[in-house]
């Protein structure tokens, strides 16, 4: 208790507050010192917009390339098929027995949907697309064999789950050779993972450097009030009660950081949309961006929400206990 309220701490102790009571000044100073931070914050506007607008940027690059590399599928509609397997059936192998085994196949958990080719409609698939016609027209017999093409769910679509799936494919004693494009799956999903990590990388970098801007910040401030805090200290004010306009300092930061990387994505996502649209038309397909929802706004404005309280908190706890009255 500071000497200035030595006097009346025995008055003061006779006076007994409810809990109803003591819980609405708590939301009320709250209130107040939050208010007054924001107050803060509009009377040094250039200060201000210079570090939330540092904050908003930061979030903005790694949100960005994190809606793209989750659109990145959608854009290649057809890599899906990259995991695809060929089984190609022995020559004794006739129609009964080939929807035998399709049969069996379906029922394994490992596989989404079978499709069969028959011999006679590869042929003429081949004849087609080829531009032979003429020539496959003097074949004695058809030399393709029925193909069953075998789609593996999305869970074992991955190299390693699909390559053990032709494995188990290839035992069947229907199947004669079994095809599936490893590398290229491999190269697929190498890229993707690529991608991801390019986006922690640099989204952690960022994330770093806004901590330490926004508790740079924040330590100035402290600095700036140095006399006040030592007068609050002096007449009895707790720490907490002192660490709280900071950390509304910081939120307040976090939230308008937030809302301007917020706005940020949907303009730079609209400024590449004629972008890839037009690289969706060169493929024949159409394509929008999506990623853009209510819960990813939540999560850009928690996680700057929660950048900025970080930042804060760590500098208040170092350089606030370091301001004591001689």
């Amino acid at each position: 208790m500071s000497i200035l309220f030595k006097g009346r701490a025995q008055g003061a102790s006779d006076r007994k507050i409810g809990f109803s009571q003591a819980l609405v000044m708590f939301f009320i100073s709250h209130i107040r010192q939050a208010l007054g931070s924001l107050g803060e914050l509009w009377r040094q506007p250039a200060a201000s917009l210079m570090t939330i607008g540092v904050l908003g940027l930061s979030i903005t690059l790694p949100s960005t390339l994190y809606i793209l590399v989750k659109n990145t599928e959608k854009i290649s509609a057809g890599w899906e098929q990259a995991s695809e397997i060929s089984l190609f059936l022995t020559e004794s192998t006739n129609a009964g027995s080939a929807q035998q085994l399709i049969t069996r196949i379906k029922t394994w958990p490992e596989v989404d949907s079978v499709t069969y080719i028959p011999a006679d409609d590869a042929l003429k698939e081949f004849q087609h697309m080829s531009g032979l016609g003429d020539a496959v027209a003097y074949l004695e017999s058809n030399p393709l064999p029925d193909v069953v093409l075998v789609a593996p769910t999305q869970k074992h679509s991955t190299p390693d789950a699909a390559a053990r799936l032709l494995e188990k494919l290839k035992d069947e004693r229907e199947v004669d050779v079994g095809k599936l494009d490893i590398e290229w799956l491999e190269r697929l999903y190498a890229v993707l993972n690529i991608a991801r990590e390019l986006v922690t990388l640099i989204g952690g970098l960022l994330f770093i450097s806004v901590v330490l801007i926004i508790g740079n910040t924040i330590r100035l401030n402290i600095l700036n009030k140095r006399d006040e805090i030592l007068v609050m200290k002096l007449v009895g004010a707790t720490d907490a009660f002192i660490h709280r306009p900071f950390l509304y300092t910081g939120f307040w930061y976090g939230l308008l950081g937030g809302l301007i990387a917020w706005f940020a994505v949907i303009l730079i996502l609209w400024w590449m949309d004629s972008s890839i649209q037009a690289f969706a038309a060169m493929y024949q397909k159409e394509f929008n961006i999506t990623g853009l929802t209510g819960t990813a706004l939540l999560t850009m404005l928690g996680l700057s929400v929660g950048l900025g309280l970080i930042g804060s908190l760590i500098s208040v706890q170092r350089h606030v206990s370091e301001i004591e009255p001689q």
